[in-house]
C-alpha cells in the first residue's frame, strides 16, 4: 500500500512512521509539507498518488490559537478539506485525527460519537470544521478523536511534568478536568491494526480512539511520578525530586489559561470495539509502556 503520512515530527506521526515501513510510505515533516499551503498539498498528492493518507499533523497550540485564528483554521480546517477532496479524486482513503475539544465538557458521562459537539475554544472549533469538511468531501475516511496525547518524543504533558518533578519539591496540578491520557505509541499501534483490516468504504465515519479508563491531570501526574520512580529504583537510579504527597490538587479556576478546556474529556470507545474488534489499552498501561521505553 502507498501511504502518505503527514506530521512525522509530531508525536503521533513520529510514533507511526516506523510501524508502517512494510508499506511504501512517504513521510513528510512540516518543512517538507506546509499544511497552510493548499497548492503544496495538492501537488504532493497528485505526484505520489497514495492509496491511503494518514494525517496526524495539526495546529495544536491550544492557547496560542486564540490569537492565531487564521493559522489554526488553515491547518486544522482547510488542510483536511483539501486532503479529503484530493483523496476522493484519486480513490484514496483518509485517516484523520481529531480531538475531545470538539465537545464543551458539560456532559456528566463519557461522550459518544452521536453526542452534540459544541467546541469552546478556537482550537476546538478549527478541528470540528476539519471534521465537517472531510465528511462533506465524499472521501472514504476515518476520523479518530483522541485526547490528552503524550509520548516520549516531543513537547507534551508527560515530558513537562517529568522536568518539573525533577526540579521542584512541590507541584500544583488541575484536578477538576477528567479524561483519558492517550499515548502516541498506543495510537500508532491502534492505527496499524486499522490499516491491516481497513475497509474504509464500509467503515467510514467518526470513532473515539483513546486509551481506556479515566483520570484527572492531577491523577495523571501522580501516576507519572509513581511509574518513573518505580523504574528508577528498579535500576538503582535517582528518583524524582518531588514526592507524590507534595503534588497538590487545584481547580481550573486556580490555573487560568487563554483557551477554555472541557471539564469532561472522557470519550466512549464502544463504537471502535464494535466495528473493529479492539480497544486501545488502559491509560495506566500506555503510560507504563512509554516510561519503560524511555528508560530503554
Amino acid at each position: 500500500m502507498k501511504i502518505l503520512l503527514t506530521g512525522i515530527n509530531g508525536q503521533v506521526g513520529h510514533a507511526l512512521l516506523p510501524k508502517l515501513m512494510q508499506h511504501e510510505v512517504l513521510g513528510l515533516a512540516r518543512e517538507q509539507l506546509d499544511l497552510s499551503n493548499q497548492q503544496a498539498i495538492i501537488q504532493i498528492i497528485q505526484a505520489f498518488k497514495p492509496d491511503l493518507i494518514i494525517n496526524p499533523a495539526a495546529y495544536t497550540a491550544v492557547d496560542k490559537a486564540e490569537s492565531e485564528l487564521e493559522m489554526a483554521h488553515a491547518i486544522n480546517a482547510i488542510a483536511p478539506q483539501i486532503l479529503a477532496q484530493e483523496a476522493s479524486k484519486i480513490g484514496a482513503g483518509l485517516i484523520h485525527f481529531s480531538t475531545d475539544y470538539v465537545y464543551d465538557g458539560s456532559k456528566k458521562t463519557p461522550y459518544a460519537e452521536t453526542d452534540m459537539t459544541n467546541p469552546i475554544s478556537v482550537y476546538g472549533k478549527s478541528k470540528l470544521a476539519g471534521e465537517d469538511a472531510i465528511r462533506a468531501s465524499g472521501a472514504a475516511h476515518l476520523i479518530l478523536r483522541t485526547s490528552w496525547v503524550y509520548g516520549a518524543y516531543g513537547k507534551n504533558f508527560l515530558n513537562t511534568m517529568l522536568r518539573l518533578a525533577s526540579e521542584r519539591d512541590a507541584l500544583r496540578v488541575v484536578a477538576d478536568q477528567f479524561g483519558a491520557p492517550t499515548s502516541a505509541q498506543s495510537i500508532a499501534d491502534g492505527v496499524v491494526q486499522l490499516v491491516k483490516q481497513i475497509d474504509l468504504k464500509n467503515a467510514s465515519g467518526t470513532y473515539h480512539f483513546t486509551n481506556t479508563g479515566e483520570t484527572s491531570w492531577h491523577g495523571f501526574t501522580q501516576q507519572i511520578v509513581h511509574e518513573y520512580n518505580q523504574l528508577q529504583e528498579k535500576n538503582g537510579l535517582p528518583i524524582l525530586k518531588v514526592a507524590i504527597e507534595n503534588i497538590a490538587a487545584i481547580s481550573t479556576a486556580d490555573y487560568p489559561t487563554p483557551a477554555a478546556r472541557p471539564a469532561n474529556s472522557r470519550l466512549d470507545n464502544s463504537k471502535l470495539q464494535q466495528t473493529f474488534g479492539f480497544n486501545l489499552p488502559a491509560w495506566q498501561t500506555g503510560l507504563q509502556q512509554v516510561i519503560d521505553g524511555m528508560r530503554k
